[in-house]
């Protein structure tokens, strides 16, 4: 299935900030050793990502749905980031 329709920056924008997100991630918690801005960082990955499947949805629900595994993975990381800046506080 093609996208016909022309997507519009403000649907695109969470997409394109959870890379962002995404990127930082690791020169945060593995170069800087910041485990709080680690996990301010993993949040808005969360953020941006439930963000991005809820615009998304109303334009090509498919691509919300493609999106479930990566919620997986991003929701775990997150606990496992809060654990570890919790415990290193």
């Amino acid at each position: 299935m093609v996208l016909k329709k022309k997507i519009l920056l403000w649907v695109a924008l969470p997409f394109v900030l959870n890379l962002v997100f995404n990127v930082a991630f690791t020169p945060l918690q593995f170069s800087l050793r910041n485990n709080f801005l680690a996990a301010l960082d993993i949040l808005g990955t969360l953020g941006t990502l439930v963000w991005a499947m809820v615009i998304i949805f109303p334009y090509a629900p498919w691509i919300m749905y493609i999106q479930i595994p990566y919620l997986i993975w991003v929701s775990f990381a997150t606990v496992l980031q809060l654990t570890i800046t919790y415990l290193n506080r």
